[in-house]
């Protein structure tokens, strides 16, 4: 199997988006761009960023016994769930627009 190289952007853009998503874990952004987990690990190490652990919420629905202050922190902490994912998704989107141009300039029809 031929061994897969990526461009010094591509690299860049992906650990960008581990960094910027607090919410993500690198096996959901090596899913997501197609990438081996232990690659995008090294290239998170080289660029000096820690990683960190799997720490998702998954409950979303509101204890019967919530206060207004519990809700409201609750909500909050959802809020800013919801705005690294749309983080993520924009950075995913215009690394996607990187990638189709770059290997749109590379065809030779």
């Amino acid at each position: 199997m031929a061994r897969k190289t990526y461009s010094a952007e591509f690299r860049r853009d992906a650990v960008e988006l581990y960094r910027s998503t607090p919410t993500a874990t690198v096996a959901g952004i090596a899913a997501d761009l197609g990438v081996m987990d232990a690659t995008l690990s090294g290239w998170i190490k080289t660029a000096g960023v820690p990683i960190r652990g799997q720490s998702r919420s998954s409950t979303c629905t509101p204890p019967a016994s919530e206060t207004p202050e519990q809700e409201l922190a609750r909500l909050r902490a959802r809020v800013l769930e919801l705005e690294g994912e749309t983080r993520k998704l924009s950075t995913e989107r215009e690394i996607l627009r990187a990638a189709a141009k770059y290997f749109a300039g590379e065809t030779n029809w």
